[in-house]
């Protein structure tokens, strides 16, 4: 943990659409070092337990479009830090198109930060002061321009704003 403010900050990874692919979550692992928490909001394609021995931290979980074989709860809520977060993997609330859907969802319980995945593209919306919204895009097949695998390390530390920081990892 790092400190902010004379505060303790938690390290917070987040993922998405690894798709069984999970050796750019390994390079990720070396280099931002052992984070407090992981999120992986779906198409982790039953890598689920892999993952979680990899982390070796507490991992939140949910299921994609392509989980064809999970327990992983379609959605989740968190708290992180006093950041109550909703997690889902976006396909239910047709994030393909818009996020308002998921952006009433997040609202409908209480939530002040929307996190998902689907879409492979990395996006952050912190134009709303109530409601943040976020997707760290894909670690195994991106399809943004440059096509760079990406993730979000989100900082926390009680009583503070979150810090969201769009990483990417060079292609090999």
């Amino acid at each position: 943990m790092i400190a902010r403010s004379g505060k303790k900050v938690m390290k917070i990874l987040i993922v998405s659409d690894t798709h069984g692919y999970d050796e750019n979550l390994i390079q990720v692992l070396e280099k931002i070092g052992q984070p407090d928490c992981m999120i992986h909001l779906g198409d982790s394609e039953e890598s689920e337990d892999h993952m979680r021995a990899l982390a070796n931290c507490p991992v939140h979980m949910v299921s994609g479009n392509c989980d064809y074989f999970t327990r992983l709860p379609v959605s989740k809520i968190v708290d992180l830090d006093g950041t109550r977060a909703f997690l889902t993997h976006g396909h239910y609330y047709y994030v393909s198109v818009g996020v308002r859907d998921l952006a009433e969802e997040a609202r409908t319980n209480s939530c002040n930060l929307a996190m998902f995945g689907h879409t492979h593209r990395p996006f952050i919306d912190e134009s709303d002061p109530e409601l943040t919204i976020l997707n760290p895009g894909s670690l195994s097949f991106p399809r943004q321009d440059g096509r760079r695998p990406s993730y979000i390390v989100m900082e926390t530390a009680a009583g503070k704003k979150p810090v969201y920081h769009l990483c990417f990892l060079d292609r090999k």
